[in-house]
């Protein structure tokens, strides 16, 4: 099943999308949750079906919005396809390289990616399949983390790759504001082999990535493994695999975003995510 949150006339909901239809799931729960952690803690997405009365709405007549609006986390995955570390001239990992994203960096679908003034050359994508964890959970073997595991969504894992480098984390590289777009839609766990999926990155039409999730390093269910030995997964934790070979800081010369582009990542049997790229609007200052 594909789950989405969409822009109702009375706000954020939960629905199934079927085609060109999109069906609210959660019409008869009370306090219907309006975005997927909550959702995850009232109802299983694996088994749940729309009732009868549900509302629906024709996609084309709505707004998606990131299946997780406000994650308990956001955790990813560095050098993580076998492909992707040699065009960086980098040793395969033998333990998984793991940074995090903040919150704010999330995006809709559609929504525009912004081009920093004050970093504006090297701004990057990365095309990547996206974990969502579905009960809180610690401690999960790699032959049982498919349990706790609710669905996969596609990310954009957009770097700014000169804060990347200056810094000895990837956190200032990696948090951007809208660097981080997500869906369209999340595709339920028992719906899904993650682990045999085309995934295509293409900018303004051009195929720029073009591989499959066979080339991971370390799998969906060793992720979750190595993160929950250290700490507890809560419902609702995005977690980005890694992106395959095709960045574009790895052309020569390199090939970075700049505004007017369009970004689309596919992953088969998830559906495709598109975001413009904009110059970073002057009237973002808070202060």
């Amino acid at each position: 099943m594909h789950i989405v949150r969409y822009l109702s006339a009375d706000g954020p909901r939960i629905g199934a999308l079927d085609g060109t239809t999109v069906t609210d799931l959660t019409s008869n729960i009370d306090g219907a949750p309006t975005d997927l952690p909550a959702a995850l803690e009232a109802i299983d997405l694996n088994s749940v079906s729309p009732s009868s009365d549900a509302a629906t709405v024709d996609l084309a007549d709505t707004t998606l919005l990131a299946p997780v609006g406000r994650p308990p986390a956001i955790l990813a995955v560095g050098l993580n396809y076998r492909a992707h570390a040699a065009e960086g001239g980098r040793d395969v990992p033998t333990t998984p390289v793991i940074f995090t994203k903040q919150l704010n960096c999330v995006a809709n679908p559609g929504a525009p990616i912004h081009v920093p003034a004050i970093a504006p050359d090297l701004i990057d994508y990365e095309g990547e399949l996206a974990i969502v964890i579905g009960r809180r959970c610690r401690n999960v073997p790699s032959d049982r983390a498919s349990e706790v595991i609710a669905g996969y969504t596609i990310m954009n894992d957009v770097s700014v790759r000169d804060w990347q480098r200056r810094s000895p984390t990837m956190l200032m590289g990696k948090s951007w504001d809208t660097h981080g777009p997500m869906g369209p839609a999340m595709v339920t766990s028992n719906s899904i082999d993650p682990h045999s999926l085309s995934l295509v990155t293409r900018v303004n039409g051009e195929v720029r990535q073009d591989s499959n999730t066979d080339d991971l390093i370390f799998d969906c269910y060793d992720i979750v493994e190595h993160l929950s030995t250290a700490f507890t997964l809560e419902p609702g934790t995005v977690i980005a695999t890694g992106t395959p070979a095709g960045v574009g800081l790895y052309y020569d010369p390199p090939r970075m975003l700049k505004p007017g582009d369009e970004v689309s990542i596919t992953v088969e049997g998830i559906g495709t995510l598109t975001n413009p790229v904009i110059a970073e609007p002057a009237d973002l200052q808070l202060l």
